[in-house]
């Protein structure tokens, strides 16, 4: 799959592993995942746009690449997606951040949106939809679904860690979207949680059971 990315950086593997771990507190948890977003965005985002500019240095004046164009847009899935959204922001601190709303039922594992709020123009914005988990794949193409609906374009999603399963659907459903991936884990098991895994993201995130 050309649009899949696995990023096998042992920075990134590493701090995976210590999310794993059940022993690992909220705090820390929730520094890792910071971290792991940091380093996954500075891949992903490799092909922003830039344009030269004017600059002046101590000694002389030159012209110097910065970002082009309107700025990123950084759209987490509530709730657990919310876990990556410093990481990124402390990359690019003038990214705009839009918010999707999503459950999952806990019968049909089918995702509903309860809330969407993106900035706007969303049709000029490299998008960065962020979910820590890619389980069944529902929630994620759900999303990248409205945001299409709303103009986007660009879009790019980013977990950190995903089930085959999960992998495949959202291939499939947008071959068009670039998809960065912490680690690909084993399976779903029969409740649609990932295997191994690292328990509820969003849970060990915010502290809540």
């Amino acid at each position: 799959m050309e649009n899949v990315i696995i990023l096998d950086h042992p920075l990134i593997q590493h701090k995976i592993s210590m999310l794993r771990d059940k022993n690992t507190g909220t705090n820390e948890f929730r520094t890792l995942v910071e971290e792991i977003a940091m380093l996954e965005a500075f891949e992903a985002l490799r092909d922003l746009p830039t344009e030269d500019v004017k600059v002046e240095t101590p000694l002389t004046t030159c012209m110097s690449p910065m970002i082009a164009g309107k700025k990123l847009a950084i759209v987490p899935i509530l709730r657990a997606g919310l876990g990556m959204v410093s990481g990124i922001t402390n990359l690019v601190p003038t990214a705009k951040v839009g918010h999707i709303g999503l459950y999952r039922d806990p019968e049909t594992h089918l995702p509903h949106e309860y809330y969407c709020k993106l900035p706007d123009p969303i049709s000029e914005r490299t998008i960065l939809v962020l979910d820590p988990m890619l389980a069944t794949g529902g929630s994620a193409s759900e999303a990248i679904g409205f945001i299409k609906d709303h103009g986007g374009k660009k879009i790019k999603f980013m977990c950190v860690i995903a089930a085959p399963e999960g992998l495949n659907k959202l291939h499939d459903d947008h071959p068009d979207v670039q998809i960065y991936v912490g680690h690909l884990d084993e399976k779903l098991n029969e409740n649609a949680y990932i295997l191994p895994g690292l328990g509820d993201a969003g849970d060990r995130i915010f502290g809540t059971k």
